[in-house]
């Protein structure tokens, strides 16, 4: 199985958990910055996963230019999935979360949605991440390749 996990990360705490996924997953798994790909020339995988830090609402100006720039050829008929790492403050809620948004934009271009997409929490802005998140990703990530 060909995984390919691209992210982006502000403090660190949503590069771990990309990590977390890779580490759990079988197979040829590439962990990468979202900076770090051609969107336009990837090779083909069988799992596409997209992470981003929550930000005003929205994924990251990497993850957006990412997503924007990814071919649908490169994402149709393909499994995907999507995480964010969020602070759980009362007002975020308001503006909604990267997750869903990146989730769109894969299942838009015609990526096959497995499982729902994933949050996985900061304990304040910069993190640290909270107690069990690490864990909770590698479980997310044996679901995601069933």
């Amino acid at each position: 199985m060909r995984v390919l996990i691209v992210y982006d990360s502000v403090y660190g705490n949503t590069e771990q958990i990309a990590k977390a996924i890779g580490g759990a997953i079988d197979g040829e798994v590439r962990v990468v910055r979202a900076s770090e790909v051609d969107a336009a020339r990837m090779e083909p995988v069988d799992i596409i996963i997209v992470g981003s830090p929550t930000l005003g609402g929205r994924p990251s100006q990497p993850i957006q230019e990412f997503l924007d720039k990814l071919p649908a050829t490169s994402v149709k008929g393909i499994k995907v999935a999507a995480f964010d790492t969020r602070y759980s403050g009362k007002f975020v809620k308001i503006f909604g979360f990267a997750a869903e948004k990146i989730a769109a934009s894969l299942e838009a271009k015609g990526g096959t949605p497995v499982p729902t997409q994933r949050a996985f929490i900061v304990t304040g802005k910069k993190g640290p991440l909270k107690e069990g998140e690490l864990e909770r990703a590698a479980s997310w990530a044996k679901e995601i390749v069933k």
